[in-house]
């Protein structure tokens, strides 16, 4: 034997390769079912070409966006201040794509059309499989756009750069972009999400502009082009735009502390600052911030949820590419009974997600023309916040497992999921905050409570177990005195109920039987894996995999 042949040890048997490209979208049957179900079929075409890009291109593009951190600059080489942040190409190739295809404006660039806003959610949902970071001033910028509107001499001036499709990363005054993003500041270090404890304070100027004084805890995406401010005004707490550059051309009194080191979402930044003396402009009725603002709350809670869902997928995704390949004891993973048990419930936890995301969408899209679907929406997104946030970290760890040991090792994308997975249930408002939102809806606004039920019953006949939760509906809201401390598991089981009530009118009878019980019945265990022999285990996992099916 030569002694080259001595160190040959082994050869690489049975181990996966890894997911080459593939469309995102054309593989993807559960998500072009609820697109043409909540109305926004006629955005199909653009759907299919975005979602080769983010099966292909923006995967690489998201890998190097991770691994290459964002950095502050707070001066340039001879000491001037400047709190610039420098980015990887790879992010701006994200940025480059996201808002050529309308993760930030599709919506509102085709208000003529029916379903708008669920067409820009599939959009979303597709741009954010292969990297989440940049979602947040694609979403910031979608958002901000009601906020804008209370205030026609802003809207004017701001809205044509924020509706374009050119992303220009340089660092310059709105009027010479291309196109322009949004950011959001309204935490403070006292306060978090109690945004009345803000100290930051709003000073009339004779010209009728403002000066803002004060810290921001979290200032989201700081390169971004202005950003809606929370500050203390003297009719009080008032929604200001604070762009980077002051009318004159100079740059804003708006100092970057320093850029937050996250466990996650790594390829965005998020920053500290502090304004001394940042030039601001009123955003709609001076002390009406909060309602101005959450507006854009009310639109980047759906983006919690669009992530979230987004997240599953790619994670079920990966899970299943890796057990079609991988054998143990004699089969492929993906043959072993006890992995389809797993399989096939991430794979029904992702569909239920999916359709309750796309039905709030359609009702966020309604508000302006609908009472029901606007009461709907107002209460809805605050259940669905809470429940498809809080599932998404367990299901992607689910998923990682599926992978063994390499799902824990940095080059799968698992771990970069899993890090990400926690972010969306505390973003906009952590899950306690949902549920007091959810009650303070139900409390002060009956049509909410109409709205609910309402949806609830067009599902009413179709399965026992639904029907048995839906008469115990009520009982749940009675005990006045305890709701606030029951609030989780009653918001729990109303949105079960939402995602039960959308699969039972989906043509897919099997797969909402199964949803009712092993959600509503008694027939599930607390992981994933539980689902009953009689679940229908092979269309479950033959929807989910349209991805792995592509590329082997």
């Amino acid at each position: 034997m030569s002694i080259v042949n001595q160190f040959n040890t082994h050869e690489v048997q049975n181990q996966p390769f890894a997911l080459s490209d593939y469309n995102a979208w054309e593989t993807d049957i559960a998500l072009k079912e609820a697109v043409a179900r909540e109305g926004a079929a006629w955005a199909e075409s653009h759907l299919q070409e975005f979602g080769a890009l983010t099966g292909g291109e923006m995967m690489a593009s998201g890998w190097l966006a991770n691994e290459n951190k964002p950095k502050l600059r707070n001066f340039d080489s001879y000491g001037r201040r400047i709190d610039e942040v420098e980015f990887h190409p790879a992010y701006h190739d994200l940025m480059r794509a996201g808002m050529h295809y309308g993760m930030n404006n599709f919506a509102w660039r085709h208000e003529d059309q029916d379903s708008a806003h669920v067409a820009r959610a599939a959009v979303m949902y597709l741009g954010s499989q292969p990297e989440a970071g940049f979602g947040c001033p694609m979403s910031m910028s979608y958002a901000a756009i009601p906020a804008l509107r209370h205030s026609p001499a802003l809207a004017e001036k701001w809205l044509p750069k924020l509706l374009s499709q050119d992303y220009d990363p340089r660092s310059l005054p709105m009027e010479e972009k291309n196109g322009c993003t949004m950011g959001m500041g309204m935490t403070e270090k006292q306060g978090g999400s109690d945004l009345r404890r803000n100290t930051t304070r709003a000073i009339l100027q004779d010209d009728g502009t403002y000066e803002i004084v004060g810290h921001k805890w979290f200032f989201s995406a700081p390169m971004c082009d202005a950003h809606l401010v929370l500050a203390k005004s003297e009719n009080g707490l008032s929604c200001f735009l604070v762009p980077r550059f002051r009318p004159d051309g100079t740059r804003n009194a708006i100092q970057v502390q320093r850029l937050k080191d996250k466990l996650g979402d790594w390829s965005n930044a998020s920053s500290e600052v502090e304004f001394q003396g940042a030039f601001g402009e009123l955003v709609g009725v001076e002390g009406r911030g909060i309602p101005t603002i959450i507006e854009m709350v009310a639109l980047t809670r759906l983006d919690c949820m669009i992530g979230s869902s987004a997240q599953m997928r790619q994670a079920i995704v990966q899970a299943i590419h890796h057990t079609s390949q991988r054998e143990a004891f004699g089969k492929l993973l993906i043959d072993q009974p006890i992995m389809r048990n797993v399989l096939a419930d991430l794979a029904l936890e992702s569909e239920a997600a999916l359709a309750l995301t796309m039905r709030i969408a359609r009702a966020v899209g309604s508000i302006e023309k609908d009472p029901h679907e606007a009461a709907l929406a107002r209460i809805a997104t605050a259940i669905g916040k809470y429940w498809i946030c809080k599932r998404t970290p367990v299901l992607v760890n689910e998923a990682q497992e599926c992978l063994g040991g390499i799902g824990y090792v940095e080059e799968t994308m698992m771990p970069r999921l899993y890090r990400q997975a926690p972010l969306n249930s505390i973003w906009e408002g952590s899950g306690n905050v949902q549920c007091l939102d959810v009650l303070r809806a139900l409390n002060k606004e009956p049509e909410t409570q109409q709205a609910l039920f309402k949806e609830l019953q067009k599902a009413a006949g179709k399965n026992a177990d639904y029907d048995a939760e839906l008469k115990l509906l009520a009982e749940r809201f009675a005990d006045v005195a305890t709701l606030e401390f029951r609030s989780r598991y009653v918001i729990e089981r109303l949105a079960l109920m939402l995602q039960a009530s959308i699969l039972l009118q989906t043509e897919h009878s099997e797969i909402a039987q199964a949803f009712c019980s092993s959600r509503l019945g008694k027939e599930h265990g607390l992981a994933f894996g539980t689902l009953s022999p009689d679940a229908p285990i092979d269309l479950l996992i033959e929807r989910a995999a349209g991805a792995s099916k592509a590329v082997l």
